[in-house]
């Protein structure tokens, strides 16, 4: 049974949801939580927010002006919002790995039907890492990378790991899995022991959509009014033309299959993209008590907080629903950090740097002080988390290796300006887009003489971005 099947006296308008929201965070504002808490010498502790599925634009800070998530909202206005995030794999299982790893799916080769994720590269993860550091781990939600047997239980002190259905009955009470998981974060920092600091991993399954049910997205009952009075604007991008451009080869793909699924009707489109929008303000919700719970502890004022997702989404753009391919709706995500010990002169930043899923690892162990290993990939973003403007990565790769002969292999290098997106089983086919010009990526210029030389260029980094990475494998052996 969906949320909008229900009737209970907590739904909520879109009214409602702000204020109750904002009451719910009324403690981080008035209450003891940020007037007490640990000194400046104490290690910081951590909450790493993982969602499923988020698109970049899927925020009200980021611009969207029909979804409603007023406390991740206020998060970006405490924080530092990156609008540039990217993951190197847009695919669940390769990006949580290489999050854990701080590694590229080409260099720790796992990804569905794969065999577990090695010893070598769960011995650098970041959980194993902050607990061999001291740190009390902990873990709440999807966690979708396999490992060899015990290694969970050498990153994480508390674990509760959960599944389909959205709907599942506890203790009698049917219950959807978001509130679920935000019951188990809050039971976790209740365990906080006094001077542990902690590192805790919520990943909820949300916005992901239940793909064996055909009514697909499933959201907390407290949701259902959101999204009732207002009419979802069609994508031009969804437009068939977008889709008829394509060769043949990325038509007939599971992007195309699940669009069939969610959007091949207009009443469909509204319904479907309205349930994904609930979903994430159902996270929105559990971040708020969450938030509130830091405050009554006294945890806020230590607690580091970030947000961000495991890949992008399609939302019909292309004729497409799903991820997998190298278009920027599938690879970028939204990214907040916000770190309650920084000075209120650099809350509410927007930075633009180009920065990566692989970087966040790093970034928790250097605000922790916690040694990176060399053969990491990823970057710290701590020189990033303020307003100097330090040298930064001028280019990103992004690859997706899964070989599924409904997914095609494809592999891009992305600048500030340009894209460059090839298929190792299609070499005849590449793409060329001018982000400067065209940041929707709609014209392919490929094929237009007029740019021989910057497809030769692109074609050349791509090569030598693949060339270092196999390199870099060879650490691992």
């Amino acid at each position: 049974m969906t949320g909008s099947q229900r009737s209970t006296p907590s739904q909520l308008t879109r009214r409602n949801f702000l204020g109750i929201s904002a009451a719910g965070l009324g403690a981080l504002a008035f209450g003891r939580g940020c007037q007490s808490g640990p000194g400046p010498a104490a290690r910081p502790n951590f909450l790493f927010i993982l969602t499923d599925d988020q698109r970049f634009d899927a925020l009200g800070c980021a611009g969207n002006p029909i979804i409603r998530t007023p406390n991740i909202d206020r998060l970006a206005g405490e924080g530092i919002r990156f609008t540039q995030a990217f993951v190197t794999t847009p695919i669940c299982a390769a990006s949580r790995a290489s999050i854990l790893t701080g590694t590229y799916e080409r260099t720790h080769t796992y990804t569905f039907t794969k065999p577990p994720l090695t010893r070598a590269f769960t011995d650098i993860s970041f959980p194993v890492r902050f607990r061999r550091a001291g740190y009390r781990t902990g873990f709440v939600g999807k966690f979708g990378v396999a490992v060899d047997e015990g290694v969970r239980g050498e990153m994480f002190d508390f674990a509760l790991f959960d599944g389909f259905p959205y709907f599942q009955t506890i203790d009698g009470v049917e219950r959807h899995m978001t509130e679920v998981e935000g019951d188990g974060v809050i039971d976790f920092l209740r365990g906080v022991e006094p001077g542990q600091p902690f590192c805790l991993f919520w990943c909820p399954w949300a916005p992901h959509a239940d793909d064996d049910n055909p009514k697909q997205y499933f959201w907390p009952p407290a949701v259902d009014n959101l999204y009732r009075d207002v009419a979802i604007p069609v994508p031009e991008m969804a437009a068939p033309e977008y889709y008829d451009a394509q060769p043949s080869f990325l038509k007939n793909t599971m992007s195309r299959t699940r669009w069939g699924w969610r959007f091949d009707t207009p009443e469909k489109y509204q319904t479907m993209v309205k349930g994904y929008y609930r979903m994430i303000s159902g996270i929105d919700l559990v971040i708020g008590r969450i938030r509130g719970e830091l405050a009554r502890l006294g945890l806020d004022g230590n607690t580091v907080i970030v947000y961000t997702s495991d890949n992008g989404y399609f939302l019909g753009e292309r004729g497409y629903a799903g991820k997998w391919l190298m278009y920027d709706l599938s690879i970028r995500v939204p990214l907040i950090i916000y770190d309650p010990r920084a000075p209120r002169s650099v809350r509410g930043l927007v930075k633009r740097d180009m920065v990566l899923n692989i970087d966040l690892g790093p970034t928790l162990m250097d605000l922790a002080g916690i040694a990176i290993d060399s053969r990491v990939q990823g970057r710290s973003l701590k020189p990033l988390l303020g307003r100097r403007t330090p040298p930064w990565r001028t280019e990103i790769f992004s690859e997706e290796l899964w070989d599924n002969p409904d997914i095609p292999r494809s592999e891009c290098v992305r600048t500030e300006q340009w894209k460059y997106i090839q298929y190792p089983a299609h070499p005849e086919y590449v793409e060329i887009f001018d982000l400067a010009n065209d940041p929707d990526e709609k014209r392919n210029l490929a094929e237009d003489s007029g740019y021989a030389r910057v497809r030769a260029e692109m074609r050349e980094r791509c090569g030598r971005r693949i060339d270092d990475l196999l390199g870099d494998r060879a650490a691992f052996r």
